[in-house]
């Protein structure tokens, strides 16, 4: 729950984007900031599974354990770092679904992601681009969905402290250099928010003004985002984050002083085909926060904000 988390505003901020328009989101902070309580969170805030969505989630399930009842939950996943990559991919004599695919139609949790080694990190990239993965042994393929959100947490450096007003970063940096080239460009590119964390002066938990718990209220936003989604996909299974780059150009309205901050801002950052479209899916799902039907410049403003530069 969002109202366990003392402070974090913007980070929880980000969640309530992430969530209701299912975006992929990495947070980064030093030891103690709540990362982890925050992917934990999310799980409350997904609305429960379709009977469709059920069934699908218990069939996968059934292939990897003994499922007696149909699956009601969306499921969270959270491997840990040692997991090998049979146990994340899948595989065995059987070929039964690995973590990635039992995350299907619900969250990926990848906490300290950067302790877990890089050709597990790597694997990540083919089911987030087709939310699938093929798994081939002995002459046989088989293919299982991976539609999942991933929700990764990663501290700044191998000590935790890089960059921390409150403690010494005690890394080399040939430390923290090898620290962070486990995570690619082309999977970082594929992660739609980055999230940064500090460490904040502990205060009590806080309320919208209008009294509303953080929860409640990050609920209500969410509800009311994915209601303008499907007003404009015409399909309960359709998010923001899952459009392609002609469906973005066929359902997402710009205004032209919009048009010109991404225009610029991809002359100045060198936005790749991804980035660029990425920035418009976010900002997409930041106007529908506020049940706004024309993207205007905050939504590209802080779509850009959370764009991803977690660089060696």
């Amino acid at each position: 729950m969002l109202d366990d988390i003392l402070g974090q505003t913007s980070a929880k901020r980000a969640l309530t984007i992430a969530v209701a328009g299912r975006h992929n989101i990495l947070f980064t902070g030093p030891p103690g900031t709540g990362k982890t309580l925050l992917a934990k969170a999310s799980a409350s805030l997904l609305p429960p599974p379709s009977l469709d969505e059920q069934i699908a989630i218990t069939k996968l399930h059934s292939l990897n354990t003994l499922c007696t009842q149909i699956i009601t939950e969306r499921p969270y996943r959270a491997p840990h770092h040692s997991a090998s990559l049979a146990a994340l991919l899948g595989g065995g004599p059987n070929l039964i679904p690995g973590e990635i695919s039992l995350a299907h139609l619900g969250i990926l949790h990848l906490d300290e992601l950067l302790e877990f080694p890089r050709d597990r990190i790597e694997a990540l990239r083919q089911p987030l681009e087709s939310h699938s993965i093929t798994l081939s042994r002995l002459g046989r393929h088989i293919s299982y969905p991976a539609d999942f959100m991933l929700i990764a947490t990663t501290n700044p450096c191998p000590c935790g402290y890089y960059g921390s007003d409150a403690n010494t970063c005690t890394c080399t940096p040939s430390a923290l250099y090898n620290y962070r080239r486990k995570l690619s460009g082309p999977l970082l590119d594929r992660i739609d928010i980055a999230a940064e964390l500090r460490c904040e002066q502990n205060t009590l938990p806080q309320s919208h003004p209008d009294g509303i718990p953080e929860q409640s209220m990050a609920e209500k936003l969410i509800k009311g985002a994915q209601a303008q989604q499907f007003k404009r996909y015409h399909d309960p299974t359709k998010f923001n984050g899952r459009l392609s780059s002609s469906e973005v150009i066929g359902f997402c309205q710009l205004s032209a002083p919009a048009r010109h901050l991404l225009d610029e801002a991809s002359k100045r950052y060198q936005l790749s085909a991804r980035s660029f479209f990425k920035i418009i899916k976010l900002a997409q799902t930041i106007a529908d926060l506020t049940a706004t039907q024309e993207i205007a410049p905050e939504h590209i403003a802080e779509a850009i904000h959370y764009r991803p530069h977690f660089t060696p």
